[in-house]
């Protein structure tokens, strides 16, 4: 019998139709869906011939074994099967992905990505700004607050780049985050918190540094959100159209 292949698919932030024309043919084409808990759930609506095996996988929470995950995918790919691996935002940030490849390339199965839409992108459309605004900054730079041996990032080198800072994973560490942000950049920096984005339980939050711990904790934001650090952020026209308090 011949090998079957894996697809990693990103399933963008959950608003399905953000979902790429390749994406929807995949999942039309899958024998297995192994589904990560952040992605949106009726995803599979598309994929209706599929087996579903729901392997979630969200911070904070008891999660799926990364090697379990893995050898599931060996084994159906062995079997013959098109196993579609659906990983919430973009398969390529934050979602382990190179490890799945190498993975997957040392046992000898065949491995495509799709792209999917990050949540980082998906929060600066919900505020309606340009991360790389030429008046504000010089790039962007997209980073998560969550380092494999629990340490944090540079925030003081971070800040120093003079790009906007789009956060993953940041909502727990939001305060210290802020605070090495601040050593660096001034409290009045534009800040913000972006939840759910692009679903319909998107909530929004515009402050500044110096405010966006004690804001977002006292309007009860919490994961999965992006927090969006820069002065590009100041750019936002959501407190202007929908009336939000800016802090």
């Amino acid at each position: 019998m011949d090998h079957g292949k894996v697809t990693l698919l990103g399933a963008g932030p959950g608003d399905l139709e953000l979902l790429t024309l390749k994406a929807v043919r995949a999942l039309a084409a899958a024998d297995i869906i192994l589904l990560d808990d952040l992605a949106n759930a009726d995803i599979v609506t598309l994929a209706p011939q599929a087996r579903v095996i729901r392997v979630g996988k969200r911070g904070g929470c008891k999660s799926t074994p990364q090697d379990f995950i893995q050898r599931l995918m060996r084994r159906y790919a062995l079997q013959g099967k098109h196993v579609v691996r659906v990983k919430g935002g973009e398969v390529l940030l934050f979602g382990r992905a190179g490890e799945e490849i190498t993975w997957l390339r040392e046992h000898g199965i065949a491995v495509d990505i799709i792209n999917g839409i990050s949540s980082g992108l998906a929060a600066a459309a919900a505020m309606n700004i340009s991360l790389t605004h030429r008046e504000h900054c010089q790039g962007v730079t997209f980073v998560t607050a969550h380092m494999q041996d629990h340490s944090e990032p540079d925030w003081q080198a971070l800040a120093a780049t003079g790009t906007t800072l789009v956060i993953y994973m940041g909502m727990s560490r939001i305060d210290s985050l802020a605070c090495g942000l601040m050593a660096t950049l001034p409290g009045a920096t534009p800040a913000a918190v972006v939840q759910n984005a692009s679903t319909t339980a998107e909530r929004r939050l515009l402050t500044t540094l110096d405010q966006l711990a004690a804001c977002s904790q006292q309007q009860g934001f919490g994961s999965p959100a992006i927090i969006l650090v820069g002065s590009a952020v100041g750019e936002s026209d959501v407190v202007r159209s929908e009336g939000l308090v800016a802090a």
